[in-house]
């Protein structure tokens, strides 16, 4: 059951928004199968932006996939070059 979500905006321009769609598909199934307490993770398209949601057990799980090597040695790394801007961090509970 998600009782977290870690939502992350990210500014990225329409031509390289195929390219950083690879990145979540590439990194979608090691962050549901290695993270502690991963339940869930969307991509969502808007025109201002493109945001992941990830759902989590707790809101402990989700600050520790921050400071995880999953998130920044690969997909960190992996999305720097489409960004446009400092990503958009949150994380809430769900009540």
């Amino acid at each position: 059951m998600v009782k977290a979500y870690l939502e992350i905006s990210l500014k990225v321009d329409n031509s390289d928004r195929g390219s950083a769609a690879e990145v979540y598909n590439k990194y979608k199934a090691p962050f549901l199968s290695d993270i502690k307490g991963a339940t869930s993770k969307e991509l969502l398209i808007r025109d201002e932006d493109v945001q992941v949601l990830h759902g989590f057990e707790s809101i402990t799980d989700a600050q520790a996939y921050l400071s995880s090597g999953l998130f920044n040695n690969d997909v960190v790394i992996a999305l720097k070059p489409y960004l446009k801007d400092t990503p958009d961090v949150r994380i809430y509970t769900v009540v």
